[in-house]
């Protein structure tokens, strides 16, 4: 096969496969499409078996971790870590739309930190929306805040999203190094994304609760906590150990789902559905498709774009192709695509890249598959979000926290070193 052919073919198939993850016709899982145009590009030569088994074999212990975080934040929800969270915001923030607010950016910061984006996504976003309807205030300020902190709170740590795991990989840097110089960017876009949703929902925000639902209190629960502490401790300890911290969220997981199993508050069926195995497999094939498109052209095409050195104008070209690329063909197989390029440049390209293909997606529904679930969840609840209001807020935030996050970036590295 020529490498003009080989290249559509991949651009063709990596779009099927990225229209049904957005579709999901009849609710089947995205691997359906993935796992198959997969096979489809070593069945034609775009990729070989070797290079193809390579690629799977690069991408399992990151994949493997992602399994586990979601077991164990499933764990977490079981153990009613959430409602825990809510209940305190609620009792601190009282009736006020714009402590509750303050209260929710503390809450999905730290959630998606610390257990990944689809925590914040999938556990924390329902628990807003009972959170805002007992306290009586509007929900749209803290239901969206969800969806752009699982985002753009998912910078700090390499446990926070998928993509930061990739980055790490590819970086070469420790797991402490790694949320060294992301606590900076970090920080910068949580701020900026709070003062424009401040201004962006201030009719909202000024509106008087509404009757206010008592509730019964849920209890801390204090034994989680620990469990969660301790493997957030473990990832740094196996970072210094050169062991995958896949090891440690699977030691959390286990004691939880242990205490869960023998409380009988879960079942070795809902421990397995938690796992995400379908979106486990749609990633690694998902993995061998863009490996055909980046090998056949894409990759060197991106070279092209990508500056040398990691100046404050290189790290900006950088992260605007990312944030390009990621709202074109999603941020995941985005930053399949740029890694390999971006880590010639050492880890200040690769960061910059991550930057991108974090806080890009806060602009188009299709830039990030958390944010296609958030989507669906707000419809779950008659709470559709409109195009155009989510457009408009994207296009305040994200230009925003890009620049302020990059400046953060290339100031960590020139004080921290990367």
């Amino acid at each position: 096969m020529s490498t003009v052919i080989a290249e559509t073919v991949s651009a063709l198939l990596l779009f099927a496969v990225l229209a049904f993850a957005v579709v999901r016709p009849r609710g089947l899982p995205e691997a359906v499409a993935a796992v198959p145009a997969a096979g489809l590009v070593v069945g034609l030569g775009a990729v070989s078996p070797t290079e193809a088994w390579q690629q799977t074999r690069d991408l399992l212990p990151v994949v493997g971790f992602l399994a586990a975080v979601l077991v164990l934040a499933q764990l977490c929800d079981d153990d009613g870590l959430f409602t825990a969270a809510g209940d305190a915001v609620a009792r601190v923030c009282g009736a006020s739309a714009q402590r509750l607010l303050g209260g929710v950016f503390v809450v999905a910061a730290v959630i998606t930190a610390v257990l990944s984006l689809d925590a914040t996504v999938v556990l924390l976003t329902p628990v807003v929306f009972a959170t805002a309807s007992r306290v009586g205030v509007r929900a749209r300020p803290h239901v969206y805040a969800t969806a752009h902190l699982a985002n753009s709170a998912s910078l700090l740590l390499p446990v926070s999203n998928l993509t930061n795991l990739l980055a790490l990989a590819a970086s070469g840097l420790s797991f402490t190094r790694f949320a060294a110089l992301m606590a900076l960017p970090w920080a910068a876009a949580i701020a900026v994304e709070y003062a424009v949703f401040r201004a962006f929902f201030r009719t909202d925000l000024a509106a008087g609760p509404r009757e206010v639902r008592a509730a019964e209190p849920t209890e801390l629960p204090v034994f989680t906590l620990v469990v969660l502490a301790l493997t957030l401790g473990g990832f740094v300890v196996t970072s210094f150990a050169g062991i995958s911290p896949a090891w440690a969220a699977l030691a959390g997981a286990l004691v939880l789902a242990a205490r869960g199993l023998t409380q009988r508050r879960t079942t070795v069926g809902k421990l397995v559905d938690s796992a995400g195995l379908p979106f486990c497999l749609f990633v690694l094939g998902l993995g061998i498709v863009v490996k055909a498109v980046v090998d056949n052209g894409l990759g060197s095409a991106i070279g092209h774009l990508f500056p040398g050195g990691d100046s404050l104008p290189a790290l900006l070209a950088v992260v605007a192709v990312a944030a390009v690329l990621s709202n074109l063909i999603n941020n995941l197989p985005a930053v399949l695509a740029l890694l390999p390029v971006a880590a010639a440049g050492g880890p200040g390209p690769v960061l910059a890249v991550l930057i991108g293909v974090n806080l890009g997606p806060n602009l188009t529904y299709v830039g990030s598959l958390a944010t296609l679930l958030w989507r669906r969840i707000l419809h779950e609840h008659d709470d559709a979000p409109r195009l155009g209001h989510f457009t408009r807020l994207g296009l305040l935030t994200v230009p925003a926290t890009l620049v302020a996050s990059t400046a953060a970036l290339w100031a960590a590295l020139h004080t921290i070193g990367g």
